[in-house]
């Protein structure tokens, strides 16, 4: 056992330089989501590596104390620091809100077009009746989508009307949609609802661009005597995989996406897009006079600018509801968390679901909502 502990000891000081970078980086990721990604451009990248930073920083604090090394208490630390920011990626809830009165469950999905691109065309016809069928399980009173698509009839490949049937009317519905009138199909988000919708609208990015098919729309819904104001948004993508184009069709810059400094470019981009579509979104929802519940697709994780901007002045309902990870993005990146469902104070929220099933490159969140 000595002789193994000297051999280590040998390497102490190349262990102390890779312990010391570890803090560092960690110590960024706590402050990353506190300023603009146009203030400090690496800053977001950072953040976006917390879980794996994090991970190292656990494996060092193991890794000292097996050697009863002072760098282990100098790591815990640097852990402790971070305070309540560590449960914004893992979260500890041991007791849930009472619900309230006038209860919404509230579902939002990024469908990632229902499939519509698989190459066989029976394939994704499977796809989007196996999203109908766990909507139909799932039963929501509201319903959020994003990468919503649909075709003017006549269509091979319906979906409006089994969302209509699926929320009972075809009455309470608001879209923003970009239109190819080509294929005569539409590409953006939608919003269903069982209750009233007394007011709807939409709030305009400053960053859209003509390719662009991430949006935010809201609705004033009624029940009973209360009013909740819904937004349902698509923060900008990063665009790393294929994707549909203007027309339609699959867009790919492949030449692109293999360097490294086309991956950082885009990653940027859509960093600063986010930080201001963010802003646009709050400063929206602030002049609300109901209380609002903010739900989507937003790119990006609870150590992002973006993500703080939001739990700033609303709650969020997995944390203040649930236990674990929560990861909901399933796609070629670990992202984790990206989907998230914000409420303001006043509301209570319980019993979040994270959906099991893997039908698009998102899992399906709900919550309920109450006063």
């Amino acid at each position: 056992m000595a002789d193994w502990k000297d051999r280590i000891w040998k390497f102490s000081s190349v262990f102390k330089v890779l312990s010391i970078i570890s803090f560092v980086s960690l110590l960024l990721c706590y402050i990353s989501p506190y300023f603009h990604p146009e203030t400090l451009p690496f800053l977001p990248f950072v953040g976006l590596s917390y879980p794996v930073i994090i991970l190292v920083n656990l494996g060092w604090l193991v890794f000292w104390a097996i050697l009863r090394s002072k760098w282990a208490f100098y790591t815990l630390f640097i852990i402790l620091l971070g305070g309540n920011l560590h449960f914004r990626s893992f979260s500890i809830t041991l007791s849930e809100d009472e619900p309230g009165k006038n209860k919404l469950k509230i579902t939002s999905y990024n469908v990632r077009l229902f499939d519509i691109y698989n190459p066989n065309f029976e394939a994704a016809l499977k796809r989007r009746n196996e999203i109908f069928q766990f909507l139909r399980t799932n039963n929501p009173d509201i319903l959020c989508v994003q990468e919503f698509y649909r075709q003017e009839k006549p269509t091979k490949f319906e979906t409006i009307d089994s969302l209509f049937s699926i929320m009972g009317n075809s009455k309470f519905y608001h879209e923003r949609s970009a239109f190819n009138k080509h294929a005569n199909q539409n590409f953006g988000i939608a919003l269903f609802s069982k209750y009233e919708i007394i007011a709807k609208g939409d709030v305009k990015f400053q960053t859209q661009g003509k390719d662009d098919f991430n949006y935010c729309i809201y609705a004033d819904i009624v029940k009973e005597k209360d009013t909740f104001r819904v937004y349902n948004v698509h923060l900008q993508s990063i665009r790393l995989s294929n994707e549909y184009d203007g027309d339609g069709k699959i867009a790919s810059n492949l030449d692109e996406k293999r360097t490294l400094i086309g991956v950082y470019r885009k990653l940027k981009i859509a960093f600063l897009d986010r930080a201001d579509q963010a802003r646009t979104v709050i400063e929206h929802a602030n002049t609300s006079p109901y209380s609002t519940i903010i739900c989507g697709d937003f790119n990006d994780t609870p150590m992002s600018y973006t993500y703080n901007i939001f739990n700033r002045k609303l709650i969020d309902a997995f944390r203040n509801t649930s236990t674990g990870i929560g990861a909901t993005y399933i796609g070629k990146i670990p992202a984790g968390r990206i989907d998230f469902i914000f409420h303001s104070k006043n509301l209570k929220s319980n019993d979040f679901q994270i959906q099991k099933e893997e039908l698009s490159d998102h899992r399906a969140i709900s919550c309920i909502i109450s006063k």
